[in-house]
């Protein structure tokens, strides 16, 4: 009964937000033109994609890095990728964060590792994105902006950062996300673990690869890098690694395949 309750007051909650932080419409059909990959999708499921967009934004606070200026259009095309990994899954997978900063550009990072004999290295990574376990989730405009532009290459950075957020709710980036049992972990384990170490020996040999060689870097990297593409180029990881397609296809409840053809 209490759940009942509960349940009931916060759809009411979330309904009385949709309604008064609407998102007008000609700004959600700019979004929907500029990133055509969301657009893959039936007229329930767009209006539910809206619908998260709109409570996303209403969670979340967005910062300009550098004197960079937050706009409308900024946040809600932020906002609407942000939410397509979470589409039927909820948006208490975001729920670890409040932060989201925004640069204009890719930024350089400071950093620094130790190596097998204690000797420290220092150096700089361009990072067009970042996600930290418990916040903020970092961001570069450019490429933000460029995702639609970009998908045929399988490549969209807010998509990627936010499949690291899921993949971080358990505490840990280790390229499995939260589910339900360790059987279930284990599942998930035997096709991209597998998946994985032969996309490193093809990467290693210097083979084309139809997904961004980056995500031979770590397990958690081939898990954000094939989710982006899984999203924006599916039928490309459909071919190429079909098991990790099907996957991931049941663990987002989304088949983009199937979808795109509509």
């Amino acid at each position: 009964m209490l759940r009942r309750v509960l349940d009931a007051w916060r759809r009411w909650s979330e309904d009385r937000i949709c309604r008064r932080q609407a998102i007008p419409e000609s700004l959600w059909q700019l979004t929907l033109a500029r990133y055509p990959f969301l657009t893959w999708r039936s007229a329930e499921e767009l209006t539910r994609l809206r619908r998260l967009t709109t409570l996303f934004l209403s969670r979340k606070e967005f910062s300009g890095a550098q004197g960079f200026v937050i706009t409308d259009e900024i946040a809600v095309a932020v906002s609407a990728q942000a939410v397509l990994p979470i589409l039927n899954l909820g948006l208490d997978l975001y729920g670890s964060f409040i932060g989201i900063v925004m640069h204009s550009d890719a930024v350089l990072a400071q950093r620094e590792i130790v190596d097998d004999d204690g000797v420290v290295h220092q150096f700089e990574e361009e990072l067009s994105g970042e996600a930290m376990h418990g916040g903020p989730v970092m961001l570069s405009w450019h490429d933000v902006d460029a995702a639609g532009a970009l998908d045929s290459w399988g490549y969209n950075v807010t998509i990627h950062e936010f499949v690291h957020v899921i993949d971080m709710v358990d505490g840990v980036a280790d390229g499995v996300p939260p589910l339900r049992s360790r059987q279930a972990r284990d599942a998930w384990k035997s096709v991209m673990e597998p998946a994985y170490a032969d996309f490193c020996v093809r990467v290693d040999a210097g083979k084309i690869t139809s997904v961004d060689p980056y995500a031979a870097e770590s397990i958690d990297e081939f898990f954000a890098v094939t989710s982006e593409t899984f999203f924006v180029d599916p039928e490309s990881l459909h071919q190429t690694m079909p098991q990790v397609y099907v996957l991931l296809a049941d663990y987002f409840c989304q088949d983009p395949c199937t979808s795109q053809s509509r």
